[in-house]
C-alpha cells in the first residue's frame, strides 16, 4: 500500500449514521428519478427500496403489480400471517423488529423455510423433482392466508401458483422474485395470470434480497399510513 493516499479518508462522513445514509440514498435515487417512474406511493416505495438495494434504476420499469397486494399485505401482517420463503436467505433477512410493529407476535417461528428440511431432501429424490417442490409440500397446511416470498427458484412459484388453481390453496400475498434463466419468465407470467395479490419484477431479473427488500417496503407504507 505504498501508493495509498490517506487523504482519501477524508472524502468518507465517518460521523453519519445508518439511518442518515438510508435517508441520504433515498434522496439521491429521487433526484435522479424525480417522476417516481410514474408509481403511486407505496408502489414507488417498493421501487426506491430496490434501487437502494442494487443501485439499479432500471428495475422500477419492470415492477408489475396486482390485487393491491400493499393493502393485502399489511393486512396479513397486521393478522399476524405465516410467512413462507422458498430460501434461508429470505428467512435470515426478515426483520423480526419490523414485522413486531404490526403484530407483536411475530417470531422466527412464524417464518418458514422447508428447502433445508432433511424431509424435503429426501421426497425430492424419491420423486425426481426440485427440492423447492419438495418444501411447498411441507408447506401445504400454512400456505392458505399466508404472505410468500420467492426469491430462488422458479419452480417454487410456480408451484404456488399450481397450488391455488388446484387445491384453492391461497396466500395471500405472493412476491415474486426468482432469479435465473430457466422457468423464470414462466413462473412469473403464471402469478401474473392469477387475481392472487402479487408483486413481480419481470424478466430474468430477481433475487432473494430483492424479495426480501420488498416485504421491507410494504411495511414502510405501513409505517407512513
Amino acid at each position: 500500500m505504498t501508493n495509498f493516499d490517506p487523504a482519501l479518508f477524508g472524502k468518507i462522513a465517518w460521523e453519519m449514521s445508518g439511518a442518515e445514509i438510508e435517508a441520504a440514498s433515498f434522496r439521491r435515487i429521487e433526484a435522479e428519478l424525480p417522476d417516481r417512474a410514474g408509481l403511486p406511493p407505496a408502489q414507488w416505495r417498493i421501487a426506491r427500496r430496490l434501487i437502494h438495494t442494487t443501485a439499479d434504476f432500471s428495475l422500477a420499469a419492470r415492477l408489475r403489480f396486482g390485487g393491491d397486494p400493499v393493502a393485502a399485505g399489511l393486512a396479513a401482517l397486521r393478522a399476524g400471517a405465516p410467512i413462507y420463503a422458498d430460501s434461508m436467505m429470505i428467512r435470515s433477512g426478515i426483520s423480526l423488529a419490523k414485522l413486531r410493529r404490526f403484530f407483536p407476535g411475530y417470531g422466527p417461528e412464524r417464518l418458514h423455510c422447508y428447502v433445508a428440511d432433511p424431509r424435503a431432501a429426501a421426497a425430492a429424490r424419491e420423486q425426481g423433482i426440485a427440492r423447492s417442490l419438495a418444501a411447498l409440500e411441507l408447506a401445504r397446511e400454512i400456505l392458505p392466508g399466508a404472505i410468500v416470498l420467492v426469491g430462488n427458484a422458479p419452480l417454487a412459484l410456480a408451484g404456488i401458483v399450481r397450488l391455488a388453481v388446484t387445491a384453492g390453496i391461497r396466500p395471500r400475498l405472493v412476491i415474486g422474485m426468482p432469479v435465473g434463466f430457466v422457468h423464470v419468465e414462466e413462473a412469473k407470467e403464471l402469478l401474473l395470470a392469477t387475481d392472487i395479490p402479487h408483486v413481480v419484477l419481470a424478466g430474468r431479473r430477481g433475487g432473494s434480497p430483492l424479495a426480501v427488500a420488498t416485504l421491507h417496503a410494504i411495511m414502510e407504507s405501513g409505517e407512513e399510513l
